[in-house]
């Protein structure tokens, strides 16, 4: 199931059949603010699970990260987050990050793994968002590698919807994506970035 959904002005039928998707374990392929990628429930333990069996990985190996449509619910799955820590995340996002803060007990059990931080991002893309507003619960996500040896991350919709079109339940056309990911910034003891994508991070 293909949707094209306008970056600026997302059709809220069209989102609402996605959310549907998901909340029955559905996995979708979507667009960011960086690049394309996969997506499904946060409370769909067999959906995280197969998550991690289409990108040839164990769960517990798995780096996924969440994403929020806001902070509201962020203190389910995060901890310690001070004031500065908040004000770092307040003034970046919606932006090109995924933050790593020190995960509630929540996370280990969706997870299976004894990790003790999670990513989290809210991507300044209105199509994702939306989803998750609707949703009403953050999904997990991972982004699209290309197999290619140039080209890291593929940018064309009909290109990645020819890969993955059989492999997912719902497939969004939300325009060209990026070809460089989000900047990875570690807030569990200070400020430390590391990987620097898009984002230019402001604290």
């Amino acid at each position: 199931m293909q949707h094209i959904i306008h970056p600026e002005n997302p059709d809220l039928q069209k989102i609402r059949l996605v959310a549907d998707v998901l909340r029955k374990g559905g996995i979708m392929v979507y667009p960011t603010d960086t690049v394309y990628a996969l997506g499904c429930s946060l409370e769909n333990k067999r959906a995280i699970e197969r998550l991690a069996k289409l990108k040839g990985i164990k769960l517990k190996k798995a780096n996924f990260s969440i994403i929020f449509n806001d902070l509201s619910l962020l203190s389910d799955y995060a901890k310690h987050i001070d004031r500065a820590t908040y004000k770092i995340l307040n003034k970046n996002l919606p932006g090109p990050f995924t933050f790593i803060l020190e995960a509630t007990s929540k996370i280990p059990k969706l997870f299976d793994t004894k990790k003790k931080t999670i990513g989290i991002r809210i991507p300044d893309n209105q199509i994702v968002l939306e989803i998750v507003k609707e949703l009403g619960h953050p999904i997990v996500t991972t982004s699209i590698h290309d197999e290619d040896d140039i080209l890291e991350y593929s940018t064309d919709p009909d290109i990645i919807a020819g890969k993955w079109e059989d492999q997912v339940d719902v497939l969004i056309d939300g325009g060209y994506g990026m070809n460089e990911p989000s900047t990875v910034v570690d807030l569990t003891d200070g400020v430390e970035i590391i990987r620097q994508g898009i984002g230019d991070l402001s604290h």
